[in-house]
């Protein structure tokens, strides 16, 4: 079963190393400070005294417009509004855009209830925008399978299966035909968005393949950093098993089957190993076909039709 951890956290002192963020409060120590929420606010009505729907728990990002209201307002005012932010519950911390260095009220403020203020050289929309990519794959839900993900023509694959069924192999096989690993035996999965999954290789596994009858084999060692890739989309689950005669599979495709990960429907293919079968081929095949699905093209439904057109041509 994959054991999911669906609370994940940040720190204020890793986010500020990744945005090339100063630290105007050097006596906060920052990597206490967790986030959470990747949520940001900018606090503008809360300025202006209004503090209604208002709640913690999130950065506070003040942007020019923001700058340039408190630049109007008087010292009291200003000390008044940023204190009442400052009291409610779990704010990571502040930041002010474009090197902006709010007054000594502010600091001294946020310094009395621990809350650090950072300070980013780049605009407000390129600070919002990059942290919240960071933040949505930092804080993601996310999981642990057991499987092979590979990048196939740009199509993530990730291939599950009973142990020893033949896994690695089938992911030695694809990166010598020009494919690239991402991780053998375990993937970690993030989920991102409603619509996307991300696969990664623990790092203590990262550019290695198990081999039965081998060991342990070094993918980028042998073959090239083209070899391998740090992260993927998952777009399909290619699921390997024993071929059994009394059991039906899927030989027209008519119908797309569906898996879930995390709650994101990812399409699933069932796939008979039986001694013969290039396991290379058939994901190949698969990755290329799914691509297809994905520009409207349905090779069953062309089939058919081809069918009833012959039918109906014989009437």
């Amino acid at each position: 079963m994959p054991n999911t951890i669906l609370n994940q956290e940040a720190n204020v002192k890793t986010l500020c190393e990744r945005m090339n963020m100063k630290s105007l409060l050097p006596g906060i120590d920052l990597e206490s400070r967790k986030i959470l929420n990747y949520n940001l606010t900018r606090p503008a009505l809360q300025l202006t005294g209004f503090f209604d729907y208002f709640g913690g728990g999130r950065v506070m990002i003040f942007g020019k417009a923001e700058q340039q209201y408190l630049d109007t307002l008087e010292k009291p005012v200003i000390r008044q509004r940023i204190d009442r932010i400052a009291s409610y519950e779990g704010i990571p911390c502040f930041i002010f855009t474009r090197d902006y260095i709010p007054c000594d009220g502010i600091q001294e403020i946020c310094s009395v209830h621990g809350i650090p203020i950072l300070i980013s050289p780049y605009s407000t929309g390129e600070t919002t925008s990059e942290m919240l990519r960071w933040l949505r794959v930092v804080l993601a839900p996310r999981t642990t399978l057991h499987g092979v993900l590979i990048d196939v023509y740009g199509e993530g694959v990730l291939i599950m299966g009973d142990s020893g069924i033949g896994k690695s192999e089938a992911a030695l096989e694809l990166v010598k035909r020009g494919h690239r690993l991402v991780s053998d035996d375990v993937v970690e999965i993030r989920k991102v968005s409603d619509e996307t999954l991300v696969g990664v290789a623990p790092e203590m596994t990262k550019d290695f393949i198990e081999l039965r009858g081998i060991g342990i084999i070094n993918v980028r060692a042998m073959f090239g950093f083209e070899a391998v890739k740090q992260s993927q989309n998952i777009d399909m689950v290619i699921n390997l098993e024993e071929f059994k005669k009394d059991k039906k599979f899927d030989r027209l495709g008519l119908e797309d089957n569906y898996t879930e990960i995390l709650g994101n429907k990812i399409r699933y293919h069932n796939i008979p190993i039986r001694p013969g079968r290039n396991i290379a081929i058939i994901v190949e095949s698969a990755a290329v076909n799914n691509r297809a699905k994905k520009m409207g093209y349905s090779a069953p439904e062309e089939f058919f039709k081809r069918v009833n057109a012959e039918m109906k041509g014989g009437i």
